[in-house]
């Protein structure tokens, strides 16, 4: 029904002997700043679970639209925050968003913290940053999948 999905067909398995992980955050950024944010999401191990490729068109399948229903829903749920362009592949995400001014304050102190706050502690949540927002994107996303494949608890 699908074509292989590119992205699979030379694709390696970790290897913490070769593959070394980094963060590729900006040291001094504040992501819960106004800005526009380019976000890239990849499904676990890079399978195909979102769809596949028919004809050189992206063709999304139930675990696919949930992606994009889930991102839709990120500005309904969160006031600060507009969506621009975004497309769901195979096997990843593209996305870009933008925290814009909060009117209402919902974020509270959040947004204006300084780097050096103790509610910007490394991992910490902070209500209304990129973090967060995708952060709850995609457990959005892996529970409504999971519900979908019953499969509890498996990664997506």
């Amino acid at each position: 029904m699908f074509a292989r999905c590119p992205e699979t067909v030379n694709f390696m398995k970790y290897n913490p002997d070769k593959h070394h992980r980094r963060s590729i955050r900006l040291k001094d950024c504040d992501y819960a700043q106004q800005g526009a944010y380019f976000v890239t999401i990849c499904a676990h191990q890079k399978t195909c679970l979102f769809g596949g490729v028919v004809d050189d068109r992206v063709i999304l399948n139930e675990t696919g639209e949930i992606v994009m229903d889930e991102w839709l829903n990120t500005a309904v749920t969160r006031p600060y925050v507009e969506l621009d362009a975004f497309v769901v592949m195979p096997n990843h995400f593209h996305g870009i968003l933008f925290i814009i001014d909060d009117p209402l304050g919902s974020r509270g102190m959040a947004r204006h913290a300084p780097m050096n706050h103790p509610r910007r502690e490394f991992g910490k949540p902070v209500p209304g940053a990129l973090p967060t927002i995708i952060g709850a994107f995609k457990s959005a996303v892996t529970r409504s999948t999971n519900v979908l494949r019953n499969t509890p608890g498996a990664p997506v």
